[in-house]
């Protein structure tokens, strides 16, 4: 199983996207594709909906997807051509919990898509591409904590400097840049990266369970 995680710096610089056009362009790999969604106070993890409950049971849940109209982002991952798409779905500062359930769940998965940045505190997946927008002011802090371990950045064009402060981009100065325009998100030269880069992690992987 090769893992790739997708994240970002903020909501709605195209990570999903990215994950849906990846899916769709690598069909070869049988996705699973995963979305994680963190929440904060009064909201239910067991249906993404305001509520008032504070029970332990509620603090993350799972759900897997059978819509494939596009109306989510999970059904968007099924309409890109996903085997099987899952929403994580916790209180924030919870991801530990449900990662047992998650790991569980991908079990038996040929390959694995996930969209986050919270997850690499608890996997380190074969590929991780952070998607950075300059426009958009936001940085959320797991971006800052992860992106010296992003393989790649998925850059937007944007005239000027970037808005968000004091943010560098140091721990990346020396990775592959994708520049895109939206709405095109996953370029060819995106496409050939992932693909290299999984086929030669693969091949390393069943080497060394060939020799041991």
């Amino acid at each position: 199983m090769a893992i790739v995680v997708i994240g970002g710096h903020s909501r709605s610089v195209g990570k999903t996207s990215v994950v849906a056009g990846l899916i769709s362009a690598l069909p070869e790999f049988d996705w699973t594709a995963v979305k994680i969604t963190q929440h904060g106070h009064g909201i239910c993890s067991a249906n993404g909906e305001a509520c008032d409950c504070a029970t332990a049971d509620h603090s993350w849940a799972i759900s897997e997807e059978r819509d494939r109209s596009g109306a989510s982002d999970t059904s968007r991952f099924l309409v890109a051509g996903a085997v099987q798409a899952l929403w994580a779905r916790t209180e924030q500062g919870r991801l530990a919990e449900a990662m047992p359930a998650l790991r569980r769940r991908l079990e038996g998965a040929r390959n694995v898509i996930i969209e986050s940045n919270s997850v690499l505190k608890f996997l380190r997946p074969d590929l991780y591409l952070t998607v950075l927008d300059p426009s958009t002011a936001d940085f959320k802090n797991s971006a800052r904590e992860f992106l010296d371990r992003a393989n790649a950045v998925i850059l937007h064009e944007a005239p000027g400097g970037p808005a968000w402060q004091s943010v560098s981009l140091k721990p990346v100065a020396e990775r592959p840049v994708f520049r895109i325009t939206p709405p095109e998100y996953v370029t060819p030269e995106i496409v050939q990266f992932v693909r290299s880069s999984l086929t030669g992690r693969i091949s390393q992987k069943q080497q060394l369970e060939a020799s041991s």
